[in-house]
């Protein structure tokens, strides 16, 4: 939890480094509210059925939009790739799983151009 809290405190810093374990760990947990929060929508009456989409799932993705754009390019900077990787993902399929490529492989273990090892950072 305190990854997700940590990328949340950098809601909209595209500067810098994030780790592997900050960038899974967010995604993690936004995956989780967001179920629990579908849940409730059900109970509620308010999820539709054709979108999967209700009141607090869809103000909850809205709120967390900056901040999931944000640790997404800071992790493409740990791989010392421009943010404007993130574009890739629009392509269907293909993007999607170059993206995941991406954030899946191992931090840079030296500074690059975005700054220095967030691993080596104490």
């Amino acid at each position: 939890m305190n990854w997700f809290l940590a990328a949340l405190k950098k809601y909209a810093d595209f500067t810098g480094r994030a780790q592997r374990s900050e960038y899974w760990y967010f995604f993690l947990f936004y995956l989780l509210i967001y179920i629990a929060l579908a849940i409730v929508d059900s109970l509620m009456g308010s999820l539709d059925e054709n979108t999967g989409v209700g009141i607090l799932t869809g103000i909850f993705t809205l709120a967390m939009l900056i901040p999931s754009i944000s640790v997404g390019v800071r992790r493409l900077h740990d791989t010392d790739r421009s943010g404007w990787w993130m574009l890739i993902g629009l392509i269907p399929i293909i993007g999607g799983i170059v993206l995941l490529v991406f954030c899946v492989q191992d931090s840079q273990a030296t500074d690059n151009r975005f700054g220095s090892n967030p691993k080596m950072v104490t």
